[in-house]
């Protein structure tokens, strides 16, 4: 299919048929991407750290608590010398 582009304001545009839309399932926010010659629009996530308590819990359970890659170097600090 081919489609035209559009004047929108100071953007351009194209429109893209609703039956394409709900056959993949975008609905109201989108992310694009350009990889090589290709523009590649898939659907947004709204809530793009979701899942991740989960998935660390899962984790935990499995591998056990992971270490610091850093150590706290305030910790024990006691701060009263510093100005704010």
């Amino acid at each position: 299919m081919e489609a035209k582009i559009i004047k929108i304001g100071n953007s351009k545009g194209i429109i893209i048929p609703a039956k394409f839309l709900k056959l993949i399932g975008l609905e109201e926010k989108v992310a694009i991407e350009i990889e090589d010659d290709k523009m590649i629009i898939t659907a947004a996530k709204s809530k793009p750290r979701e899942g991740w308590e989960e998935m660390l819990a899962e984790d935990v359970t499995k591998y056990g608590q992971p270490e610091r890659l850093m150590p706290d170097f305030f910790e024990e600090e006691n701060n009263s010398d510093w100005e704010w």
